[in-house]
């Protein structure tokens, strides 16, 4: 996406692109790197996450640390949002209703829990 001339939201994307998906993408709003977003199986979160586990396997890794939120699109779906003490990074994982996670990012909040990105 292109910036905004006021500093709004937009993503940058590493070339070159994957034939499906985005790979990582990387949001900066008001001119701030505050998000960074993957649905790239290859790419493994913080902590050991990555897209293809279940929800119960990301549980697991982050013990004591998830909060679950059902999804806004997808009926039985739901958000693994995980946080860390003493950290204001936040790591959300999106899961499918089968519980298998397709994408992941992290960042601060707001940003982290905007659900349609930039929109």
């Amino acid at each position: 996406g292109q910036a905004a001339e006021d500093g709004g939201c937009h993503y940058l994307f590493p070339q070159p692109r994957p034939a499906r998906g985005y790979g990582t993408a990387f949001m900066v709003e008001g001119g701030r790197f505050v998000r960074m977003d993957v649905d790239d199986a290859g790419v493994t979160a913080p902590g050991g996450g990555r897209v293809g586990m279940q929800a119960e396997a990301i549980a697991a890794l982050y013990p004591g640390q998830v909060e679950q939120r059902p999804h806004k699109y997808v009926q039985g779906g739901r958000y693994l949002r995980v946080t860390r003490p003493g950290s204001e990074a936040v790591l959300v994982f999106e899961a499918d209703a089968q519980g298998r996670v397709h994408e992941w990012r992290i960042g601060v909040p707001p940003q982290v829990d905007y659900v349609e990105g930039c929109s």
